[in-house]
């Protein structure tokens, strides 16, 4: 299991490099991130909360509810965002903060899978939240970036002072 960095850790506002080549290490780093996402447990995981900056997310929304249905996206690009949805989102570097984010409610991805082979998912809904969320994440943007300036202040204290006091 890797550590999840958590806010205000200055790593999570750095943003992720393409990854060149999908390699074995790569595939690894996938299978570290898969099993510290179902460990913490997540339903999303950027390789920058374990501080690694490649553009690799995982996702599963359907764990751990179903089946473990992981989807691993490397150099994700969205491509097309239709309507808008509310949600209230979690994140695992923002531990016990839940927040209603606006977001579109469909999205077009292109992206590489585990072994580098392209392929473009059109998401709705959960999922589609979860996409555009991790892919906040590997651009530096945070959840605390979502919502009001005073709701901003509030987060940043409290989870300040978490930190401080261990």
């Amino acid at each position: 299991m890797l550590d999840i960095l958590t806010y205000p850790d200055e790593r999570l506002r750095q943003r992720a490099e393409p990854v060149v080549e999908v390699t074995d290490a790569i595939r690894h780093l996938v299978d570290e991130m898969a099993a510290t996402m179902y460990g913490a447990p997540g339903i999303g995981l950027a390789a920058n909360q374990v501080g690694v900056l490649k553009r690799i997310a995982v996702i599963d929304v359907d764990y751990p509810d179903g089946e473990p249905n992981l989807l691993v996206l490397i150099n994700p690009e969205i491509t097309d965002r239709q309507g808008q949805i509310t949600w209230e989102e979690g994140c695992l570097s923002f531990p016990d903060v839940r927040e209603d984010v606006s977001r579109a409610d469909k999205v077009t991805v292109n992206a590489l899978d585990r072994n580098g082979k392209p392929f473009e998912l059109i998401a709705e809904g959960l999922l589609a939240v979860a996409i555009q969320h991790e892919l906040d994440h590997l651009d530096g943007v945070l959840l605390i970036d979502q919502v009001s300036f005073l709701k901003r202040q509030m987060i940043h204290r409290q989870l300040v002072k978490n930190k401080r006091a261990g």
